[in-house]
C-alpha cells in the first residue's frame, strides 16, 4: 500500500473520515497504519495542549501507537486557514520544517501511512509556500476526496488538473455526500446524483476508492468505522 497523501476540493471535504476509514480497513487486515495532520488550525485547548480532533481521529486508527506531537507537530487554536492561524501564533512553519517533522514517521514504512492535508490543494501554508508543496517534496501519490455537492465536478476537476501539473500520480478518488437532502434514494435528485458520479468517473485519470453516504450523528471512531464498508484500499483491491 505505501504512503499517500490526502487532499480534498475543498474545506469540509471529508478528508479526515475517509483516511479515518482507510486505516480502520488496513486495521481489519491486519496491517501496521499511520495518520498524519502535519498542521492543524481549529484545536482544542486541554490541559496536555492544543488538540485536534482531526489529527485525534487518525491517531486512534494508527497501530502501533504514536506521541500526539508526531501525528499533528503544527497545532492552532483558531479555527482559520492554517497560515492566518500560524502567523496570528507567531509560529509559520516552511516546508522545510514540515518535511523534517514528518520524515522520522514516513521512514518507519507502516503498511499504510496517510498523511492528510489542511482545505484542498493549494490552501497557503505561509506566505510564499502552499501544503500541496509537502506533496512535491515527499513525493506522495495523491488521494483525492471529492465533496458531493453542488460545484463540485469543477471543485474535482481542477484539482486533479492541479495535482498532475505539480507531477504527482493521483492514486485514487472517493466521493462524499455532504448534500443536504440528498441521498441514494431512487428520486430525481438522486439520479442527477448519480449523473454526477459517471461524470467523475469518466473524467478523473484515477480509480475510485469509494463513494460514501451520509454518516451523520456518529463519534469520529464510529463513522470511521461506518467509512471503512464503502471504502477499497489503492492499489491492494
Amino acid at each position: 500500500m505505501g504512503a499517500y497523501f490526502v487532499t480534498g476540493t475543498d474545506t469540509d471535504a471529508g478528508k479526515t473520515l475517509v483516511a479515518s476509514g482507510l486505516l480502520t480497513l488496513a486495521r481489519r487486515r491486519g496491517r501496521t497504519t499511520l495518520g498524519l495532520k502535519p498542521v492543524a488550525s481549529g484545536c482544542d485547548v486541554t490541559s496536555q495542549g492544543l488538540r485536534n480532533i482531526d489529527a485525534l481521529t487518525l491517531g486512534e486508527q494508527s497501530t502501533p501507537e504514536v506521541p500526539y506531537d508526531v501525528l499533528n507537530p503544527y497545532a492552532y487554536a483558531p479555527a482559520i486557514a492554517p497560515h492566518l492561524a500560524a502567523r496570528r501564533a507567531g509560529n509559520v512553519p516552511t516546508l522545510d520544517d514540515l518535511v523534517a517533522a514528518t520524515a522520522a514517521p514516513l521512514a518507519w514504512r507502516r503498511d499504510l501511512t496517510l498523511v492528510e492535508g489542511a482545505g484542498g490543494w493549494r490552501v497557503p501554508l505561509n506566505d510564499h509556500e502552499d501544503l500541496a508543496g509537502l506533496a512535491r517534496r515527499l513525493e506522495l501519490p495523491v488521494i483525492l476526496v471529492v465533496g458531493l455537492q453542488l460545484g463540485c465536478l469543477n471543485h474535482a476537476i481542477l484539482s486533479a488538473e492541479a495535482i498532475r501539473a505539480d507531477g504527482l500520480q493521483l492514486a485514487g478518488w472517493v466521493g462524499n455526500l455532504i448534500e443536504p437532502g440528498l441521498s441514494f434514494d431512487e428520486t430525481s435528485d438522486a439520479a442527477l446524483y448519480h449523473n454526477n458520479l459517471d461524470t467523475l468517473t469518466r473524467r478523473l485519470p484515477a480509480p475510485n476508492l469509494g463513494i460514501l453516504p451520509r454518516l451523520d450523528g456518529e463519534s469520529p471512531i464510529a463513522r470511521a468505522e461506518a467509512a471503512a464498508k464503502h471504502l477499497h484500499l489503492p492499489e491492494i483491491d
